[in-house]
């Protein structure tokens, strides 16, 4: 039941995130924002009141929290990309990507203690709705609607593309491309991860003889998922400020800094989840560490990417590509990573389907694919620190291009000649 209600999730987050996108890039991003977190409270609150007998519906409600979800990850980047620029920037999306874990944690203990206090875990369903409205009265009343590429130019852009001639801009933008296949292989990662570790850490368990096997007719232990849940907020905080830190000295060092910084933290990654299957079958603390060091790694381009996104996209398509790069996230990552590894494990397992150990290598064998991936993941951003400085140029070029057409349009001005334009798409915008 909770893979369907992560499938019903992705794929409503998935359907809506363009959506988001698309609105984003054209209209008042904090009216849509505030809507979108109101949509998910309204239907996180009502979905605790939905009885058993149509548990079908509390399944889909659930899943539409990724309507919700989509409208924040899709427009807030976009917002502290417009009132900050360069190590500025890079700071304050940090401290928004600390939400994340910092907000899975807290929103744990808060679920439960509510829970526990009321006696009824529905009441797990009713606090964080509260603080969700409240975020978006915030946010409304409080956060500004920044100009589009203000910290970025002297004139904010006014002109816009057309939603096709923004995707095609974006299919060409060979940075954008790349870094977002390595997001991919992020979302492969951590969306198997929080399926299958907890479960391949009991049967290491069984296979050390320090545990009982859990049987479908027994209440399992969930020490596992507690601690595994505990070390990947912990380790999502501590990776994005180590990223947030160790890109800004780098810069000081060369211009391709982040792809480079994001390049060497996968690869390091890679080593550390390639150990937790070495060290598992005889040591249990041996694989948590090597899981803190190899999810710390991991995490460090969470903030970086969205950066990067912000060098070599101009601000007025940044929504859309965040949103496309979220999009493409889920449906290459963690929407069929965690069946894939399930699948691979069964078939594996089906020769020696009593024994205890086959049950744990068969799984381990399974998982293996992930340090594979986010090998890919970091070629993907060698590939990326290969264009980096064309694309961030080509993205400042055609800001200052939609600035002098904002300009020209002012009459009192005289239009001086224009500079020659790369494409139909600029065309279009500069004869608005």
């Amino acid at each position: 039941m909770a893979f369907r209600q992560r499938l019903i999730f992705i794929c409503s987050f998935m359907v809506a995130a363009p959506i988001f996108g698309y609105l984003g890039d054209r209209f008042n991003r904090k009216v849509i924002l505030s809507c979108g977190i109101f949509f998910w409270s309204i239907v996180t609150l009502s979905s605790s009141f939905i009885s058993i007998e149509y548990y079908w519906l509390f399944v889909l409600s659930r899943g539409l929290v990724g309507i919700g979800e989509s409208s924040y990850s899709s427009i807030s980047p976009t917002i502290i990309g417009d009132l900050f620029n360069n190590n500025s920037r890079t700071m304050m999306l940090s401290v928004f990507y600390l939400a994340i874990p910092l907000g899975s944690g807290l929103g744990y203990i808060l679920g439960s203690s509510a829970k526990v206090a009321a006696g009824d875990w529905h009441w797990a369903l009713r606090v964080s709705p509260a603080l969700g409205i409240m975020a978006g009265a915030l946010i409304l009343l409080f956060v500004p609607e920044p100009k589009r590429g203000a910290p970025d130019q002297m004139g904010y852009i006014k002109t816009r593309t057309s939603w096709l001639c923004d995707m095609k801009a974006l299919a060409k933008n060979r940075s954008y491309v790349f870094s977002s296949l390595a997001s991919s292989s992020v979302s492969f990662a951590t969306g198997a991860f929080g399926m299958w570790i907890p479960v391949y850490l009991a049967r290491a368990q069984v296979v050390q003889k320090t545990a009982e096997p859990c049987t479908t007719k027994e209440i399992c232990s969930s020490t596992d998922s507690f601690i595994f849940g505990a070390i990947t907020c912990v380790t999502g905080l501590l990776g994005v400020v180590i990223g947030a830190v160790t890109t800004r000295l780098c810069r000081q060092k060369t211009e391709r800094a982040d792809p480079l910084v994001c390049a060497v933290s996968m690869l390091g990654s890679a080593i550390f989840i390639c150990l937790i299957f070495v060290v598992a079958k005889k040591s249990i603390i041996g694989a948590y560490v090597c899981i803190f060091i190899g999810e710390t790694l991991l995490f460090l381009n969470w903030a970086i990417t969205a950066d990067i996104l912000m060098f070599v996209v101009i601000p007025t398509r940044r929504a859309t590509a965040v949103a496309f790069q979220s999009f493409t996230s889920h449906l290459l990552g963690d929407a069929g990573s965690p069946y894939l590894i399930g699948l691979i494990s069964d078939g594996l397992q089906q020769s020696y389907a009593t024994s205890a150990l086959w049950r744990f290598l068969s799984l381990g064998y399974a998982l293996m694919l992930c340090p594979f991936i986010i090998v890919l993941g970091g070629m993907f951003f060698l590939a990326t620190a290969l264009f980096f400085l064309d694309d961030r140029e080509k993205a400042d070029k055609q800001d200052k291009l939609h600035s002098e057409a904002n300009k020209d349009a002012n009459p009192a001005r005289p239009k001086k000649a224009r500079e020659p334009i790369e494409s139909p798409c600029q065309l279009k915008v500069l004869q608005r």
